[in-house]
């Protein structure tokens, strides 16, 4: 079955559904759009207080959940750089004084509330810090060499982190009850999981359980496992469609390899799995660039194509406002703001990825159909469609001029150019000239 009949197939699935799978999405994140918080260069002051004041300028954005980076206190045992990495957890139950203090960060998730918008916090479950009080408290919590010493995370160069011992369930018994504590004590919607793939699903299952017991929470794993959906997760990185994107802006790739890889998620994952699209993220920005430097002036292009492919679009801070530089991870690095016409930008694919049930997330949402065109090498065309929602995409994704003939009914009749207004209504093959990276979106 060839990538277009099988999408069809899809579309018309998802369109079809009247029941909901065993495992049940929290409600208040089927159209919601993400957006991750690096506290520490969000502001001058990096600090609770300052983001909080920002919040409702997120609002007006379009932000449903917000992802802060881990929040806790980090090792100074083996610390990298002045300030270390977030990811050296030294106390899953307090908060870095670097941020502020446990009553500031109550006012931010009060905010946040107050807003109609969620918090998760990054959790770091796989190792802590060498100087996290269980090395004295429980040393048979991590792992050893033959010597007895503490050791990363196998295969990495985590120097400044231990790997915890995943075989102990006395592991399990405290992480689950350290995680409890911030929703149980401070109201937190849920966790972006790192590498959750080095954690046995088994706990993610059992956590996800307990923590639903509390409320209703939204989970986030940082990995591409269909397992992880089953029992534990609301959404994984969709890590292989942004490489792809990735290689589209080089040119070393077409088009065709954003559906074929379409194609592989959906034989991999349940359909209620949301997927996370993104153009950048914290990862990305501080080690493999800028989407400006991956994706160069295809950036706003590919962010139509994550805010408009199935799944959850990101907005990794900054990007709301052209932030142009990779930002050091162990240090203070102020994001720059040099552009608002990004913050217009991204608030209209999250007001339309809001507005148009086609593009809600998993099975709350529509399928998705490629349009043919007389040049799909550089041209991309597809529609999302769910009942009366309607939502058609039209993208040249190559740095040179395109020209292509369309003649599809989905691009006839009333339509309106989302970015522009314009009236787009016709009928019949229509020629679109299309500049470098042009795109165009229509809803009916």
């Amino acid at each position: 079955m060839n990538t277009r009949v099988l999408l069809s197939v899809f579309l018309l699935v998802l369109s079809s559904c009247t029941h909901e799978p065993a495992f049940r999405n929290v409600p208040w994140s089927r159209d919601a759009a993400i957006y991750e918080v690096n506290i520490r260069q969000f502001s001058e002051e990096g600090t609770f207080k300052a983001f909080e004041a920002k919040i409702p300028e997120l609002k007006e954005l379009g932000v449903d959940i917000l992802w802060l980076m881990p929040i806790h206190p980090i090792g100074q045992k083996n610390r990298k750089g002045t300030l270390g990495s977030y990811y050296a957890v030294q106390d899953y139950r307090g908060v870095s004084a670097e941020y502020g203090t446990e009553q500031d960060f109550r006012d931010l998730v009060a905010t946040a509330h107050a807003n109609g918008m969620y918090v998760i916090l990054d959790w770091v479950a796989n190792h802590t810090a060498p100087d996290h009080p269980w090395t004295l408290s429980n040393p048979d919590f991590y792992q050893k060499d033959s010597t007895g010493a503490f050791i990363p995370p196998t295969g990495t160069d985590w120097t400044d982190v231990i790997q915890l011992d995943w075989t102990n369930p006395a592991v399990h018994d405290a992480m689950a009850a350290d995680m409890r504590y911030w929703v149980e004590e401070f109201g937190i919607d849920g966790f972006r999981c790192d590498v959750a793939d080095m954690v046995p699903v088994a706990f993610w299952n059992r956590i996800r359980s307990e923590l639903d017991a509390i409320k209703p929470v939204f989970m986030l794993a940082e990995a591409e496992n269909p397992d992880h959906h089953v029992e534990a997760f609301d959404m994984s990185y969709a890590w292989n469609m942004h490489h792809v994107m990735n290689r589209v802006a080089k040119g070393e790739s077409t088009p065709d390899a954003i559906f074929e890889q379409l194609e592989a998620d959906m034989k991999r994952f349940p359909a209620h799995a949301y997927r996370m699209q993104f153009t950048s993220n914290h990862d990305e920005n501080s080690w493999n660039g800028t989407e400006f430097v991956r994706l160069g002036a295809g950036a706003k292009a590919f962010a139509v194509v994550a805010a408009t492919l199935p799944g959850m679009p990101l907005i990794y801070n900054g990007q709301e406002y052209g932030n142009p530089k990779a930002l050091e991870f162990f240090e203070k690095d102020l994001i720059q703001r040099p552009d608002t016409s990004y913050f217009a930008f991204y608030r209209t694919l999250l007001q339309l990825k809001r507005d148009e049930q086609a593009l809600h997330n998993g099975l709350h949402g529509g399928g998705i159909e490629r349009i043919p065109t007389s040049n799909d090498a550089q041209v991309l065309a597809y529609v999302r469609q769910y009942g009366t929602s309607e939502v058609v995409v039209v993208l040249n994704l190559s740095a040179e001029p395109a020209t292509a003939t369309i003649d599809s009914s989905y691009l006839n009749g009333a339509l309106t150019e989302v970015f522009s207004g314009a009236d787009a209504t016709r009928t019949g093959a229509r020629e679109y000239v299309l500049d470098p990276w042009q795109f165009l979106v229509y809803t009916r």
